[in-house]
């Protein structure tokens, strides 16, 4: 059986996302408004960045599972231009990760534990399945 492994992230992560939505995750009304971190000039241009970005840390726990928010802040961040110095890495902001937690939680595809956050079996299932669906092409 297909596993995340084998995947390619970026269709798994499209269809993920769109399995997400549909399934009613609710998007947060502060998401449409504010940049995912310091290290950004803009706000994000997708209208489906939220259920990208919980797709994409759903795949993140799969992988890398116990992890918490402060790891994922630094694999989210990025490097701000500045014109007289060195490029320099910001974390991304916190508050657009836990909230896909907490809507990942709800959902019960992640659960809490003292080491961090890890995915549970029915989340597993879910991310396995479409993998083995992308594979096929459909």
């Amino acid at each position: 059986m297909a596993n995340v492994f084998e995947a390619d992230p970026q269709s798994l992560i499209g269809a993920a996302a769109e399995k997400l939505k549909a399934a009613g995750i609710p998007k947060p009304d502060y998401v449409t408004y504010v940049k995912s971190g310091p290290g950004k000039e803009r706000v994000p241009q997708s209208a489906d960045f939220w259920y990208v970005r919980c797709a994409s840390v759903l795949r993140q726990v799969y992988l890398n599972g116990p992890i918490g928010i402060s790891k994922l802040r630094t694999k989210y961040g990025s490097k701000k231009g500045h014109v007289m110095t060195r490029h320099h890495h910001y974390r991304a902001g916190g508050s657009i990760i836990k909230d896909a937690f907490d809507a990942l939680e709800k959902k019960g595809y992640v659960k809490v534990t003292k080491q961090g956050r890890v995915i549970t079996p029915s989340g597993k299932s879910f991310l396995d399945k479409l993998s083995a669906q992308t594979l096929k092409g459909g």
